[in-house]
Order: structure tokens, then sequence, then C-alpha cells
């Protein structure tokens, strides 16, 4: 599986933004896809991730309620609508995907195939 994530900028505080990841190669195959970010000084967090199959949709506490993870069968593409953007969400944005059945949407260790990673930076 192939991942190429799209849609980071600059915006200021309470704009929205939408990330786009692209998949190729085994998509039929791909159980889960999450989205992760990683600003400066802090680990790798989880905060949004979608079972492929059933659509069923899971979120960090710190973005639920304004992020919405979603995907798009025809074009095999996720997408993460970021709404009421804050400052602390300035980090760089990294699609996952992973093929495992009993993979834990929100651990980093349990995804196996990643985008490069697009900035998000929030000014107050």
């Amino acid at each position: 599986v192939h991942l190429v994530d799209t849609g980071g900028g600059l915006v200021q505080a309470v704009d929205s933004l939408r990330l786009s990841c692209a998949a190729s190669g085994r998509i039929f195959s791909t159980y889960t896809m999450g989205w992760f970010r990683h600003a400066p000084g802090k680990e790798r967090e989880f905060v949004a991730a979608i079972r492929w199959s059933s659509r069923r949709a899971y979120y960090a506490d710190s973005v639920k309620g304004r992020f919405t993870i979603s995907r798009d069968n025809t074009e095999n593409t996720v997408f993460l609508q970021m709404n009421s953007l804050k400052p602390e969400d300035t980090a760089v944005y990294y699609c996952a995907a992973t093929l495992r059945v009993d993979s834990r949407y929100y651990s980093p260790n349990d995804y196996d195939y990643w985008g490069q990673g697009t900035q998000v930076t929030v000014s107050s």
C-alpha cells in the first residue's frame, strides 16, 4: 500500500483545512486507515481512524467534534476535515494504513504503511 497525504498549510485559528490521503496498491486488503500527528517535542499522537469496510470512525478526545474522517470508495482516498483549528493542532500530519484485522486503531505501532506527512500550522 502506497500513501500520499496532501492538503496541509498555514491557517489562522478557527479556520478549516481538509487533508487527503490517496492510497494505491492492496487497497482491498486494507483494514484500517488513520491519521496521526507529530508536533515538535511531542510523541506521535493518534488523531482519527476509520475501518475500511464498516466506515466506523474513531477520534482522539482533543479533536472530537471538530475533525471528521471519511473515505471515498471510488478514489481510494481518505479525508480529514479539520474545523475550528487551534494553535495546538499545529503538527505534521501523517496518514497510515494497516492490513491487520486485530489492529488497535489508536496505536501507531499497529500501522504498516505511512504517508510522507503534511505540515499543518495554525497561527493564533
